[in-house]
């Protein structure tokens, strides 16, 4: 019988201000630009995720991705323009629920 290998956890960079709405318990969703990266496969019901502060490792929150939805139109998401300016498109919406000690 083939052995499977565990799925790693989803690597989820943020920008500061991000990061600390998700440790502060006001960001539950995280939005993306649907594609390869970031679509229904890859970001499944169920899968760990590591949220970090930027890419370095001095900041990081675990947690499993609770839902995921694709929203066609990215103008109303908060923090859209900030982060990816006036680029639409589909979008991917994704649900995280955080690990808490």
């Amino acid at each position: 019988m083939k052995k499977t290998k565990p799925e790693k956890p989803l690597f989820v960079p943020l920008k500061t201000r991000f990061f600390r709405e998700f440790q502060n318990g006001l960001k539950y969703v995280e939005y993306r630009p649907e594609g390869p990266q970031w679509n229904a496969k890859v970001c499944r019901v169920g899968r760990d995720v590591v949220l970090s502060n930027g890419y370095g490792k001095q900041e990081r929150m675990t947690g499993r991705i609770v839902s995921y939805q694709s929203e066609p139109i990215a103008s109303f998401i908060p923090g859209w323009v900030d982060c990816y300016g006036q680029k639409q498109g589909p979008v991917a919406c994704i649900g995280i629920q955080l690990n808490r000690s």
